[in-house]
Parts: C-alpha cells; structure tokens; sequence
C-alpha cells in the first residue's frame, strides 16, 4: 500500500539574514526587534553580539526550526507501460489548484506489465521530461510515484485489538497466508481501516505487498533521474484518493479505470480499497479491433473510435464502428460481471450501513472511459448506475470539474497521478 521512505535533510536550506529577515525569526518569539532587545536576547544565551556573530546564529537557529517543522513539498508521478505522467498540485485560498502537468510516451518494451526492463532508456526519458516541466513551475526534487497495480497484492483482513508494535508482527506473520510469494522476496506494508458504523471488538487491517525486485527497480530509476522518492504508492490507492469524494464512500463503488494496456477493477468501500484486479482488456483492444475490422491503419482507426465511439450507431460508418467494438465490449461486461460476482460472494467485514451491501455504483476514469456511449451501455448490461468518474472532486470546488489548462476528457487519463499529487500536497 505504502512504502516511504526517510525525509532526506542533507540538503542546505538558505536562509537570508537580512534585518527583515532577522525580525521576522525574533517576533515569532514574541520577542521585541530593538537592537538592544536582540542584544539581551543574544547575550542570554552567552552568544557574542557582533554582526557576524548574530548572522551566523540566525543561520543555525533558522535551518534548525525549518528542518524540524520541514514538509516536503511532492509532486505526483504515474508511470506506466507506454506513458508518464505529471501533476503538481498547489494549495490557492482555501481549495487546491493545479500548479503543472505533463505527459510524454513511452516506447514498447521498456516496461511491459508493470515490469521495468530498460531502466537506463527510462531514466533518459525521465530526465529529458523533467527538465522540460522544470522550466515551468515544478521546483522539487520529492516525489509520490506510482507502483504497478498488476504486480500488487492487497487483502483486507482481521486482527484481534493490539498496540502498534505487536500489530506490526501480527500483519507479517498473518501475511504469509495471503501473499503467494515468500515474505523474504515482498515489501510489505500496512494500514488499520476505521469502520464506518459500529464500533468494533477487532481491528481491520488492509495489506499489501509487492515483490522486491519490482519496488527496487523503480526506487533505482527514480534515484537515477535525480529524484528523492518520498512514497512509493500502489495505483489502485491513488485512483480512490482521486475518485471517491473525501475518502468514504458509504457503500461499495466499483472503480473502473481503462488504460492504453489494461483495466484495472477497483472496489473501494467505507474508507478503504477492499478488492483490486486487472484484466488486458483495454482501450488500445478497442483500436485495434476497428483496424482489425475495417482493414485501416491504428491511426484511423483511433480517430474513428473517438469520433463515433459506442453511440452512434444511425451513421453506416457509426454501425460499422459499433459492430468492431462488440466484442471487445462484451469481453469487458462478461470481465466485470465475473469480478463482481467474486467480490459479493467474498465481501466481509465492511461495517457498512444495513442498506449499504453489494456494488451500488460504478464510476469510470482513465483515457478509455471517454468512449462515447460506454457508461450508458455498461449502465444496461449491468443494471448498475455507471458515471464518469470526476477526478477533481477533492481538489476542485463544486462544481467545477475542469480547468482551462486540462479539459476534463483529458484529465481522465491523469487520474491517478492526480491521486498522487493529491497525497503529495496534503502531507505538505
């Protein structure tokens, strides 16, 4: 779920020592500013009173109090198969704002399924990109990244009431009876989820674990491109941060978000992720089953799926569109259908609301959930309600649901680096 790492303070925080400067570090004392008042307030510590003995206390003082009270300011980065993305969040008024955002591609065959293997092509890649968004307003080296969901494994399970140390062993040894990997080769991580009603005689514990050589290898290309790691964070996390409207949810959502190279199937209930999987149906499926089809090239066919998409089937080439895609639509309904079933038949200890059993809405995100005509026809099959996900609503005021730098079709396939960013700019 999480993996964090240690705040690294080697780097030397500047401090001016003009006389503003000097003032503002006495008054947050409370101590008056006269020179004669400094020079009391100096010399009852023994410390000598010349000018260059005073500047070089207000450097030490300074860094010390801006090293205890530091929070690191973090942008978000997804990383992906076949894309990277940037988002740095920034605090305005009393709402959060969009400081920068980024995306570039990334060639097949550097990652494949979540799995890093040309770390040197990606941290040229990564090192290009930054130093393009560093033109602009992104200022930090601290970063929230994302972990493959593919390559996770999360289970919520029950413990006995415990303190924080005993329950520290208590999840690594109950771990190995959910992680089918050996505990020596996963980093494991956990987090006690609060119930929503009830109070309980039991703690509910959700895990997750990832297999080393995964998280070293992105901690590696991280490290590589310059860049301080501050929270490792599984997708799934990020995409519930980014979707679910301030982290509660009181009953089960079924998060679907469509990607270039896979689905990924999220149920988020209460206050916490209870499920995940993905699938290798995804949006580029679609594409290609129009090339397929229509015998046209993946260009085309792209801007064929955009343009007429699920919906407009009284256009002959509408129709055509829509009969290519059928099967792939299917595939994803028979997908999700077999999933949810799973799920209800294993769904326990939730402390829901008595009305708040089974999956009562399903909110889409990634670039594929713009497919015109894919929520209402999802909505049909499933005889579930089926909205576009809106992954501004804990960053944005109501109602907004965009802004003029990135359309909210767009902003969809950013979903989870907003997550990110969000994480980031609310541990600052």
């Amino acid at each position: 779920m999480f993996i964090l790492f240690k705040k690294n303070f080697n780097d030397i925080i500047k401090i001016r020592t003009s006389p503003s400067a000097r003032t503002l570090f006495l008054t947050s004392f409370g101590i008056r500013t006269s020179p004669s008042a400094r020079t009391l307030f100096l010399t009852s510590f023994g410390i000598r009173t010349s000018p260059s003995a005073r500047t070089l206390f207000f450097i030490n003082a300074q860094n010390m109090l801006e090293v205890l009270s530091l929070k690191l300011d973090a942008f978000g980065l997804d990383i992906s198969d076949l894309s990277l993305k940037i988002v740095k969040l920034k605090k305005w008024k009393n709402f959060l704002g969009l400081s920068c955002f980024w995306e570039e591609k990334i060639p097949a065959g550097i990652i494949e399924e979540g799995e890093i293997k040309n770390e040197d092509s990606l941290v040229k890649i990564l090192k290009e990109n930054l130093h393009k968004v560093r033109k602009g307003k992104l200022k930090t080296n601290y970063v929230i990244a994302s972990l493959p969901e593919e390559k996770a494994f999360l289970q919520v399970i029950q413990l006995p009431k415990m303190g924080d140390e005993e329950l520290r062993g208590a999840v690594l040894f109950e771990a190995e009876n959910y992680i089918p990997l050996p505990i020596s080769d996963v980093y494991i991580d956990f987090q006690v989820v609060p119930p929503l009603y009830n109070h309980l005689d039991h703690l509910d514990v959700l895990i997750a674990a990832l297999p080393r050589k995964i998280i070293d290898s992105y901690v590696s290309v991280l490290k590589k491109s310059g860049l301080q790691p501050k929270v490792l964070e599984i997708e799934s996390l990020a995409i519930g941060r980014a979707l679910v409207k301030n982290g509660v949810s009181p009953f089960s959502t079924l998060l679907i978000d469509l990607g270039a190279t896979k689905t990924s199937f999220i149920i988020f209930s209460g206050s916490s992720v209870r499920f995940t999987s993905s699938i290798p149906v995804s949006s580029q499926n679609f594409t290609d089953a129009i090339a397929r089809a229509l015998k046209i090239h993946g260009k085309d066919a792209e801007e064929l799926k955009v343009k007429y998409g699920l919906a407009e089937k009284e256009h002959k080439e509408g129709l055509e569109i829509f009969e290519a895609l059928i099967p792939s639509f299917t595939d994803l309904v028979e997908q999700i259908k077999t999933h949810l079933y799973y799920y209800q038949g294993h769904a326990q200890h939730e402390h829901l609301s008595p009305n708040g059993k089974g999956v009562a809405k399903i909110l889409l995100s990634g670039g594929g959930a713009n497919l015109k005509g894919l929520s209402s026809l999802l909505a049909a099959e499933l005889k579930i309600p089926v909205e576009i996900g809106n992954p501004w609503v804990n960053i944005l005021p109501e109602p907004l649901k965009e802004i003029p730098e990135l359309h909210f079709d767009k902003s969809l396939s950013y979903t989870t680096a907003l997550g990110l960013a969000l994480r980031g700019i609310k541990e600052t």
